[in-house]
């Protein structure tokens, strides 16, 4: 149900002035949204997942058949960095939600693209988090596939790349094989490989908090 973001302002007048903090709201989330997921031998959950290079951390992955972000800015948070991370996160991410708290619901949901997905955090009333839909989210309309294959590891890009019969490229790096990847490769197929690379990484683990 999409609501009023005023209705959650914590300025008094909201279900709760409690100040969430980005631990918090890790906790809940993992136990009360991704529980499914995490018990899922097919889905990976992965915490802190760096895209463009490190040049953002999403704050929890999950890869199954899409790849879902979820960022976190609670009350204790600044939303300094939120802009740089919409355009990195809006390039590679078939659905983001942004979990805000109450101090941050109005401004979140005019400064991300109208496809995520936003829900508050707030206190509940025995001290845990109460999740709230303000704003349902879509599908990404426009992912940059050069992005997109930007996530995948050298080695990955190499075997991709022979898959498909895709020869001169092994003294490429991996900027050149992302390029080779997004040219040669439907972006339906090259999601799937993405989705299926990430959660063949061995030494990958879901979360375990």
């Amino acid at each position: 149900m999409k609501r009023n973001c005023d209705e959650f302002s914590s300025n008094g007048k909201g279900p709760s002035v409690t100040r969430m903090r980005d631990a918090d709201v890790r906790r809940a989330l993992h136990r009360k949204i991704l529980a499914g997921h995490r018990r899922d031998p097919h889905t990976l959950v992965l915490d802190e997942m760096g895209l463009s290079r490190g040049d953002a951390r999403v704050d929890i992955a999950v890869v199954n058949g899409k790849l879902h972000g979820y960022e976190i800015k609670s009350d204790a948070d600044t939303l300094q960095r939120l802009p740089a991370q919409a355009e990195i996160y809006s390039s590679t991410l078939d659905l983001v939600t942004v979990i805000a708290g109450t101090k941050h619901a109005c401004k979140v949901v005019a400064m991300v693209p109208d496809w995520w997905c936003v829900k508050t955090a707030s206190a509940g009333p025995r001290g845990g988090v109460t999740f709230r839909e303000l704003r349902r989210g879509r599908m990404n309309p426009r992912i940059d596939p050069v992005a997109l294959a930007g996530l995948l590891w050298r080695n990955e890009a190499v075997e991709l790349l022979h898959s498909y019969n895709v020869s001169g490229i092994r003294s490429k790096n991996r900027t050149e094989l992302a390029s080779r990847l997004a040219s040669e490769i439907p972006l339906a197929a090259l999601r799937k490989a993405v989705r299926d690379a990430l959660k063949a990484r061995a030494h990958w683990r879901s979360a375990s908090m």
